[in-house]
């Protein structure tokens, strides 16, 4: 079973996609690492790992790196419910078939 430190191939090619994208962000700025790393409040070693796609790096710093190329928006996204087709269905699928309004008490139909 994976742990923290050995996570599965599946997250280890997602992170490594993350960071040559980032990388390639970076490049496309024209941005030295060294700005980018004191941008993000972090040293170039780590960025340098956030570019290998570590996964030993928190993403707080991932974060912290993709506010500094201006494209924190973009994880604000990865979860949401709009990208969610499965969580979508399985919330569709809890929704009662029939709707019916609850009665009050005390209150009458007359008026």
């Amino acid at each position: 079973m994976p742990t923290p430190h050995n996570p599965p191939a599946g997250v280890k090619r997602a992170l490594r996609k993350l960071g040559a994208d980032i990388h390639d962000a970076r490049r496309r700025r024209r941005l030295p690492m060294a700005v980018v790393a004191e941008r993000a409040f972090t040293s170039r070693s780590t960025l340098q790992k956030i570019e290998a796609g570590d996964t030993s790096v928190s993403i707080g710093i991932y974060a912290g790196v993709l506010q500094a190329l201006g494209l924190l928006e973009g994880l604000s996204h990865v979860a949401d419910i709009g990208n969610d087709s499965v969580g979508q269905s399985l919330a569709s699928a809890d929704l009662p078939k029939h709707a019916h309004p609850k009665k009050t008490r005390g209150s009458s139909d007359n008026g």
